[in-house]
Order: C-alpha cells, then sequence, then structure tokens
C-alpha cells in the first residue's frame, strides 16, 4: 500500500532532531578487552515536538503534500512604522535693497499681500523711516509655510548693533520693537601725512570716509584747500568707536578733536556741546569756528580762476571776474555759504542754472553752472549753512564742469576769499565746561602712549 511509505518518511522526519542529539538508539564499536569501557554519560533531552506542519493527515498521500508546507514558517515581519518629518517652522528669506527698491516694492516681489506690507512697514516706520534704505541694506522677512503664505516678520539692522523688528501677534495685529545691542565706548585716534590729498590721507589712517568728510566741510571754515594744503602737511583726529561685548566694532560716534599742521602752521579744533544741547567747533581759546560765510562751498574742488579782471575763456575779451571758479567734477554737491533765503533758482543766460541767496546784512550769494538744483530748491525756502543747494555743471557759458561762486554786499561784487566775519567766543560757565572738557581729553590722550585706541566712559 502506498500508505506506508508516507508514514515511514514522516516519523523519521520527526526522528531527526533526536538523532542529531544522539538520544536514538546507536551502534559503539567494542572496546579492546584490555581497556574498561568507560560509564555511558546518558543525557536527557526532551523530546522534540514535531511542527504541525511536517505532520501529514493519515489518509494523504505524500505526494499530494505541496513542497511549501514542508519548510518551516518565516519569521514574523515587524510592522513599519510610519516616518513623521519635523516641522520646518516658518520660511525666512533675505531680501537684498538694489537702487530704485523701495521696501514695499521688495515685500510685493517675495509675493506678501499688500495689506501685510502696508499694515508691517506701517509699525515699522515707529522705529526706522523705510526711506532711509540703501542699496546693498539687507532685510530679514519670515513667512507662514501655509498653502497661501503670509507675512509673519520682517526684521532690518539700521546700524550695527541696533535690530528694529515687527511681528504679527496672534490677533493679526503688528507689534514693532527696537533692540540695541551693549556697547562699549572708546576714544580712537588716528594720524598721518598728507599726500595727494585730506581725504584720501585720513582714509587711508583709519578715519572713516563719511567722517572725513564731515570734518573737511568744518575745517573749510579756517582753511583753503587749494592754497594752504601742501604734501607732507600732517593730521591727528581723535573720535568715539563703539564695540560690543565681544570686542566687534559696532560703528562710530564722532569726531572730538582734529589738529592740522600746514605748512608750520597748526589749526587745532575741539568739539563742544552746549548746555542747550548744540554742538559747535572751536579753537583752543574758546573761538567758535563758524563764520558767517564758507570760504569754500563745496568739497575737493580747485581754484581754476580767481576774483579780477581776466581774458574770458569763451568770449576772448578781459572783463572783471566777479567771483571766484572751483574746477570740480559734474554732480559734486553744492552747499549753502551762509544761513539765508533762497530769491531765485532758475536759468540766467551765461551763468547757466543759477541759485541766488539773501543773508542777513544785504549780503548775496550766487552759485552759476549747475547741473541741477538740490531737492526742494526754491524762491522763498529758508537754508541753513552747510544745506546743499545743487551740483557742479557746465551750463550756460562754460568751457568745462565749475562752480562760480560770488558774493555782493550792497550790490557790489567782492572778492569772496576775503569775506570772512570775526567769531564768537565762548564766556562764563560754557567756557568753563569747555576747559574742563579739554583737560580731561588731554589726560587721556596721554593715557594712550603707543596705542590708538582706550576705553571711555559713556556720555
Amino acid at each position: 500500500m502506498r500508505l506506508r511509505p508516507a508514514i515511514a518518511i514522516v516519523a523519521l522526519i520527526a526522528l531527526y532532531p533526536a538523532i542529531r542529539l544522539g538520544t536514538g538508539p546507536t551502534t559503539e564499536p567494542e572496546a579492546p578487552a584490555d581497556i574498561a569501557a568507560p560509564e555511558p554519560v546518558v543525557v536527557e533531552v526532551p523530546a522534540p515536538i514535531a511542527p504541525l506542519a511536517l505532520v501529514a493527515p493519515a489518509s494523504a498521500d505524500v505526494a499530494d503534500v505541496p513542497p511549501e508546507a514542508l519548510q518551516p514558517p518565516d519569521p514574523p515581519i515587524a510592522a513599519a512604522v510610519p516616518v513623521v518629518e519635523p516641522d520646518s517652522g516658518p520660511e525666512e528669506r533675505i531680501l537684498t535693497v538694489s537702487r530704485g527698491d523701495t521696501l514695499s516694492r521688495l515685500l510685493d516681489s517675495a509675493g506678501v499681500e499688500s495689506a501685510d506690507a502696508h499694515a508691517a512697514v506701517t509699525q515699522l516706520s515707529e522705529h526706522f523711516r523705510p526711506t532711509a534704505l540703501r542699496p546693498g541694506d539687507e532685510i530679514a522677512i519670515r513667512l507662514s509655510t501655509d498653502e497661501t503664505p503670509s507675512l509673519l516678520e520682517i526684521e532690518v539692522e539700521p546700524e550695527p548693533g541696533r535690530t528694529v523688528r515687527v511681528e504679527r501677534l496672534p490677533d493679526g495685529t503688528w507689534r514693532a520693537q527696537q533692540t540695541i545691542a551693549p556697547r562699549s565706548r572708546f576714544l580712537v585716534r588716528a594720524e598721518g601725512e598728507v599726500d595727494g590729498g585730506l581725504f584720501p590721507a585720513m582714509t587711508r589712517a583709519g578715519v572713516p570716509a563719511g567722517m572725513a568728510l564731515s570734518l573737511i566741510r568744518i575745517l573749510g571754515h579756517q582753511v583753503d584747500f587749494q592754497r594752504d594744503l601742501k604734501p607732507g602737511d600732517g593730521f591727528a583726529v581723535l573720535f568715539d568707536r563703539f564695540r560690543d561685548s565681544d570686542g566687534d566694532v559696532l560703528g562710530h560716534g564722532q569726531v572730538l578733536r582734529a589738529t592740522l599742521t600746514l605748512s608750520g602752521r597748526t589749526l587745532d579744533i575741539w568739539r563742544h556741546k552746549d548746555r542747550s544741547g548744540g554742538t559747535d567747533w572751536y579753537d583752543p581759546q574758546g573761538r567758535s569756528l563758524r563764520r558767517s560765510f564758507l570760504r569754500t562751498p563745496l568739497d575737493g574742488a580747485r581754484v581754476s580762476s580767481g576774483f579780477g579782471p581776466r581774458s574770458h575763456p569763451v568770449l576772448g575779451f578781459t572783463r572783471m571776474h566777479q567771483g571766484i571758479d572751483f574746477a570740480a567734477p559734474t554732480g559734486t554737491p553744492i552747499y549753502a555759504a551762509a544761513d539765508g533765503t533762497i530769491l531765485s533758482a532758475k536759468r540766467e543766460g551765461g551763468y547757466g542754472l543759477m541759485v541766488r541767496i539773501r543773508h542777513a546784512g544785504g549780503v548775496e550769494t550766487r552759485y552759476a553752472h549747475l547741473s541741477r538744483f538740490g531737492r526742494s530748491i526754491s524762491a522763498r525756502r529758508r537754508v541753513r549753512q552747510g544745506d546743499v543747494i545743487g551740483a557742479v555743471g557746465s551750463t550756460g557759458l562754460s568751457t568745462g564742469p565749475h562752480l562760480h561762486y560770488e558774493v555782493v554786499v550792497a550790490g557790489r561784487a567782492v572778492n569772496p576769499a576775503r569775506h570772512v566775519q570775526p567769531a564768537t567766543r565762548l564766556a562764563g560757565s560754557e567756557l568753563n565746561a569747555f576747559r574742563a572738557r579739554q583737560r580731561t581729553l588731554d589726560r587721556l590722550v596721554a593715557g594712550l602712549g603707543a596705542q590708538d585706541e582706550v576705553a571711555l566712559a559713556s556720555d
């Protein structure tokens, strides 16, 4: 019968573990007679339990058993655990200002809704004027990661150590806040020699460019840079510098003192703040540097033609030159020589574009051959000494870009180089405060030694 071979095969499979472990009957070779047979060691092993899958039904033929039924079961498979990506949070972007950009335009290009942009910029304006942005400035924004992203925050750093941030609150309103990083104030000394111009010499010595230009404008009350300044002349500048807690430079403050050596003559000027909060410049004796009129109403120019008779470069005949010509590149800013009121700003024949300013005491100044007028410069507007009223050009009868500058007193042209009135002087408690400030600064400078920076107490 075919059933018996099947039963025999199943029995052998069930006994296979026992045969491997030696629990079944075995035949050992007989030991030699002179060697005692060792005592057998019997190890009881529990009888294995045959897997159910290997037992065929009693009435089944082994040929009818599928091959996979004779294989051991696969090990259990661990349940798959889904991987959850962490929430990436709001999206952050950096917007860089280019020429002609406005904050609203940058936000619009970033996909910000106009209503959100308007509300955020309005709040931001409490601490920072968006019109003060310059090419290269960076603005950080945060956007939600919704299907339609919305603006959450704007952050601007108008200057090192000062951060202005506006953020959306849960109720949808906006809040602006300003953060000022802790900073320490230092006194810095920069000195050098003039070689090719005072401005480049100062910047090479470490004076910030904006500070150097301001200082040159201040010194313009006393110095004719085209005639008085010579190669080899020296300068020394004392100014504020601010650093954070890590020692990194946050910015610069004000010039406190400047010394200029001109062919053996020394010009020493001191910054002083009076009790009313006004700031001005004085010589060591407390006399103000501010004169009624600037000697040079623009920076970095050279005198190309003086006051007096001359052969006109365009008309070709000799006539009185009623002013001074300053040669300078087109676009160089021109400053009001003194406080006054604009009489006119228009084109006037051979003078080209010209500005006339009326000053106290019946004095009038004239600025001709301009390429353009300053912003909002028009008749009857008040201007202060140093305000920009226009830019150098070559309009009218002109052979090249320059400023023609005239000073007229009681209807008669006078030499602008000689029209300088005496200065006022500090007195009483203001002079005492000025002297005390001088002594303090002298002591700090003496403590500098070979260094170029020393810590100062905060104002």
